[in-house]
């Protein structure tokens, strides 16, 4: 008699993901829409979101506030204006 041959399906792979846990305090920065390194003050978040956005300003940067449940776009600098117009 023939045997059937079977193929042993795979087991579906398992997806680990991390742990969420919801922040109550803290102002983590959110880089591209993952959260990244948290700050104790806002200032400083702040200033971290405008000197990443500087230095790669295709990311989108907020600011999570966890009190408030809030986040806050972050927008490059203003270039300062040099003064220099049409020469006449």
């Amino acid at each position: 008699m023939r045997q059937q041959r079977t193929t042993a399906a795979p087991a579906p792979a398992r997806a680990t993901r991390a742990p969420i846990e919801r922040l109550t305090t803290g102002y983590p920065l959110v880089i591209d829409g993952q959260m990244k390194t948290e700050f104790e003050t806002k200032d400083r978040a702040i200033k971290a979101g405008r000197d990443l956005k500087e230095r790669f300003p295709m990311l989108q940067v907020k600011v999570y506030d966890a009190e408030e449940k809030r986040s806050e776009e972050i927008e490059p600098a203003a270039a300062p204006a040099s003064g220099q117009g049409e020469k006449v």
